[in-house]
């Protein structure tokens, strides 16, 4: 456990003009990517609904980011079972060359 919060490492972004001290261990310029696309997605709600409410404008870009993953999520499903069922169709399709060259 030591160790790993020797590795720690800080930095300093800003999200919708409020400045927060975020811990991490890993790319500093991931990060900072988070950070932006966050504050991004908070902005464009604020513009969107007018609210100055910096509570309610997080929640709304926490359900927006939400959907966006969950969205992303589905098609990873889908395409994993097309892939699924696509390789099952190979190997059967290999196994029945595979047999007609035993048989010849």
């Amino acid at each position: 456990m030591m160790e790993k919060e020797e590795k720690m490492q800080s930095i300093k972004v800003e999200i919708y003009n409020q400045v927060y001290n975020i811990r991490f261990d890993g790319d500093k310029e991931y990060i900072i990517r988070l950070a932006e696309y966050v504050d991004k997605k908070m902005r464009e709600i604020a513009s969107e609904t007018l609210t100055v409410d910096s509570l309610k404008v997080a929640i709304l870009a926490a359900l927006h980011i939400a959907d966006e993953l969950y969205q992303l999520k589905t098609l990873l499903e889908q395409n994993d079972r097309q892939l699924a069922i696509r390789s099952a169709e190979c190997a059967e399709m290999l196994d029945r060359i595979l047999k007609q060259k035993d048989v010849a």
